[in-house]
Formats: structure tokens, C-alpha cells, sequence
């Protein structure tokens, strides 16, 4: 079955549970601190949580927790109205993410938040994702687009 499809089936019938019991913030905060560490597992799952873990072992559908997820984040967002940014860039900028997250609350009438990554090897900028758009203003990127036309100007030479 598609990856995609399985975890939206999955994902929306597990929000749609978690609302129903009211507890839609508090596993979504566990989920949450799940998929950002991994490698800390909490002494004791919600019971939502527990018993939505039990439903994918009874079907077979382990392997694709992370997407089921990642997906139900989204969709819990999605329900709340918030926007997900992530911020990539060169240096921890504390002044460039107060300012982005001002510029995209006004600019889509919503609360945004922000995961920021710090990646030196963009050497400088920053990338935003918001969505399915990408911002790309990285000191990389554009190295490599004048590298690219480089070497197009001079095969058109040979």
C-alpha cells in the first residue's frame, strides 16, 4: 500500500480519536517530543498513544510509524491553524527567526512555529520551508548556480 495514503488514513483516525478524548495537546506533545528525540522514550506512554501503537503492531504496521506520525503533526496543526516553518541556516540567528516568524504570522493571518537547524556548510543565509515552498537564500546555492552556468557558457565554447 502507499506510504502516503496509509499514514493519512492512519493519522486522521488517530486525531480524530485523540479529540474525541480531549487529550488531542497532551499526545500531541509526547508525539512530538518522540519524533524530535528518538532516543528518549518517556517512562509512560498516553493512553492513546499506547493503544494507537497496539492497533499498528496488530496490523502490521510498524514500519511506517514515523510517517503515520509526522503525518498526524501536521494534521494536528493543520486542525489548530498553526504553520510549521523550518529554518535552515548558516549561523544561529535568534534576531532572523524573531523577525521571520513576525513577517509570516502577518503574512498568513496565523500563529507560526519554528524549527530551526543551524548547517554551516550553507557557508551563509538561510533556507525556509513553509509547506510545499521552499525559500532557498543560501550562499551554497547560489555558488553552485554560478558553477552551473559556468560550465554551461564554456561547453557552448568547445
Amino acid at each position: 500500500m502507499n506510504a502516503g495514503i496509509l499514514s493519512v488514513r492512519y493519522a486522521k483516525a488517530f486525531l480524530e480519536y485523540t479529540q474525541e478524548t480531549g487529550h488531542a495537546d497532551r499526545v500531541f506533545h509526547q508525539v512530538n517530543t518522540l519524533l524530535k528525540h528518538p532516543e528518549v522514550t518517556p517512562d509512560k506512554l498516553e493512553p492513546e498513544l499506547e493503544r494507537f501503537v497496539e492497533l499498528l503492531v496488530r496490523n502490521r504496521r510498524m514500519e511506517w510509524l514515523r510517517f503515520i506520525l509526522r503525518t498526524y503533526e501536521r494534521m494536528y496543526y493543520q486542525s489548530k491553524g498553526i504553520k510549521a516553518v523550518h529554518l535552515t541556516s548558516a549561523v544561529q540567528s535568534e534576531a532572523l527567526e524573531q523577525r521571520l516568524i513576525r513577517m509570516l504570522e502577518k503574512r498568513f493571518s496565523c500563529k507560526v512555529v519554528l524549527e530551526s537547524v543551524v548547517d554551516p556548510s550553507l557557508i551563509g543565509g538561510f533556507v525556509v520551508r513553509i509547506d510545499d515552498y521552499m525559500l532557498d537564500a543560501s550562499v551554497r546555492s547560489k555558488i553552485e548556480s554560478i558553477r552551473r552556468q559556468f560550465i554551461i557558457q564554456n561547453n557552448r565554447i568547445v
